[in-house]
């Protein structure tokens, strides 16, 4: 499972003109899944979310986790995360994970947040999608379950 994270000042939404999503202070998360993706790679990219330290202290250190500073995360499926461009010019979507078992991945992850104690907005999952955010910083953060040390 792939996450480009955004820290954000603020982050929105859209299907067509419906807001099915919004946050203020957080992490933006455009999430993939992908083939192999199963429970443990949604837990992973989870507990990642939780406690990745990308917010200020008060030293002004990059210290602090989404849930010390009681942010908020919005999680955007977005399967075109999976895509393979090392061959011509239009990317392959091979490696994505089928609909069917990604959106409860998705789901599973959101839930895992709020089981966190994290207050927890989401995308439509299948849907064309307008998103709107503020990078705060920028700061931006790629994580990759399939890189995660086993133990």
């Amino acid at each position: 499972m792939r996450a480009v994270v955004q820290r954000v000042s603020r982050a929105q939404v859209l299907v067509g003109d419906e807001l099915v999503g919004a946050i203020g202070e957080g992490l933006c998360a455009l999430v993939g899944a992908m083939a192999g993706d199963g429970p443990e790679d949604a837990a992973f990219i989870a507990r990642k979310l939780a406690t990745l330290r990308v917010f200020h202290d008060t030293a002004g250190r990059m210290n602090r986790s989404v849930s010390d500073v009681g942010g908020s995360v919005l999680i955007v499926p977005q399967f075109t995360l999976a895509a393979d461009t090392t061959s011509g010019t239009r990317p392959s979507f091979s490696a994505a994970l089928e609909p069917a078992l990604a959106e409860p991945l998705v789901a599973s992850l959101e839930q895992a947040l709020r089981d966190s104690g994290l207050t927890v907005a989401g995308g439509r999952f299948g849907a064309h999608m307008q998103l709107e955010l503020t990078n705060d910083g920028p700061v931006t953060i790629l994580l990759d379950s399939k890189g995660r040390k086993r133990r």
